[in-house]
């Protein structure tokens, strides 16, 4: 175990930091309920916030304008066709502070986190094969935490949500996922904020 009892964290959530960050570490931290951020291209600073954004797949809604549009989109899913692409342009979305925290440290570890079937993408494609849009996560057992999405076309980071929802659920028969920090767009498919107690006996006993 590399990580301390999340009861351990400060206010904000922080509860250690670190120079190495490779897949038994990363495996060990979502297993703990801890998740990375990092500072710098060196430093990884480790949280287990106070509360954390859940959803679960039984109040899972598409809001009814994206239920009308998902019948119009073009796109295909795929899973795991381009993780080192979405991963990349997850890196260069547009946010609001105009920051990331996917830097090349971050890249290339989720890649070999990939590798070792621990990290997966889930993707948009246009009709020509390209990649419109997608997300990547965290997957092992029952469990799968969203970490960032993208879109290069209209619709399609919402349409790679609603697909990758559908996957888990029918695919791996898992329950809910991770969101990690609430947003509006998460909020209007239906994910919640629970305490930190809350999340640990969720990812413990599921």
């Amino acid at each position: 175990m590399f990580f301390p009892d999340v009861d351990k964290a400060d206010e904000s959530g922080f509860l250690g930091w670190s120079d190495s960050l490779n897949n038994e570490i990363l495996l060990d931290a979502y297993q703990s309920g801890v998740f990375p951020w990092p500072q710098d291209e060196e430093s990884v600073l480790w949280f287990a916030p106070p509360e954390r954004a859940v959803l679960q797949f039984s109040d899972f809604r598409i809001p009814k304008t994206l239920q009308r549009d998902l019948k119009k989109m073009p796109f295909t899913f795929t899973v795991n066709k381009h993780f080192e692409s979405v991963i990349r342009h997850c890196s260069k979305a547009k946010r609001k502070d105009d920051g990331t925290w996917i830097n090349e440290k971050i890249i290339k570890a989720y890649i070999d986190f990939h590798k070792a079937g621990y990290a997966w993408s889930f993707e948009a494609l246009s009709p020509d094969g390209s990649l419109a849009g997608g997300l990547y996560g965290v997957l092992f057992d029952d469990f799968f935490a969203g970490e960032s999405m993208f879109f290069l076309e209209t619709g399609a980071s919402k349409f790679a949500l609603v697909k990758t929802v559908q996957w888990l659920e029918k695919e791996r028969g898992l329950k809910w996922l991770d969101a990690q920090i609430q947003n509006k767009f998460l909020a209007s498919f239906g994910t919640k904020v629970i305490s930190r107690s809350q999340y640990m006996e969720l990812l413990n006993n599921g």
